[in-house]
């Protein structure tokens, strides 16, 4: 095999790196501490995340038990057995959502956002945000 045909990752490996990438970011863990805590290096946390290595089912339970998350979560979303994307997802298989959790500035959006009670004030803040987005536009 040459180096120009590496055998491309599994879509389900990917979709299931790319959830526990969520999940830890969602907890605000590094891939460090991640590591740290199932006695790996953070380069492995790393090909998890990206699909590049498949999570073996005793090691996906341990990420699930240390990200308080149940193991099916990692597969909410997955492509189905034809590759196609689950119902719901967009035609690269992650959806806007997925992503925007998936980026630094989403999550420190988010946790904010959640923080804030009265539901005008949320308001405000969702129409101050589409407006910059219409801006931008």
């Amino acid at each position: 095999m040459d180096k120009n045909n590496k055998k491309k990752p599994n879509p389900i490996d990917v979709h299931v790196g790319s959830r526990i990438r969520l999940r830890r970011n969602m907890l605000g863990i590094s891939q460090e501490k991640l590591g740290e805590s199932l006695g790996i290096t953070f380069q492995q946390i790393q090909k998890y995340e990206k699909g590049t290595n498949r999570v073996g089912a005793s090691r996906l339970q341990a990420i699930a038990s240390i990200l308080s998350s149940p193991v099916s979560f990692f597969f909410e979303g997955a492509p189905g057995e034809d590759g196609q994307p689950a119902p719901g997802m967009a035609e690269d298989g992650a959806s806007y959502v997925t992503d925007f959790l998936n980026s630094s500035e989403g999550i420190q959006l988010n946790r904010a956002y959640v923080k804030i009670s009265d539901p005008k004030l949320r308001r405000k803040v969702l129409d101050l945000v589409k407006a910059l987005a219409d801006a931008e536009e």
